[in-house]
């Protein structure tokens, strides 16, 4: 019963994860800013990069559990 919620977790946050990834590296290596409007373009690429990944790692991390 406790599956399906973990289930779906996991698919959202690999799947935001994973699309935050490939969305930064895209817009990385056409040297396309990642954040509109910042002082601090390799902190925004950074800290997208940083949450990209956490979040990929937490959805396999719940897809694990299961």
């Amino acid at each position: 019963m406790e599956s399906g919620p973990a289930i779906f977790a996991g698919t959202a946050f690999a799947l935001f994860g994973a699309g935050l990834l490939l969305w930064t590296g895209v817009r990385l290596r056409q040297g396309e800013p990642v954040a509109v409007g910042v002082r601090r373009p390799a902190v925004s690429a950074a800290l997208a990069t940083a949450l990209g990944a956490l979040s990929l790692f937490l959805g396999i991390w719940c897809l694990g559990r299961i």
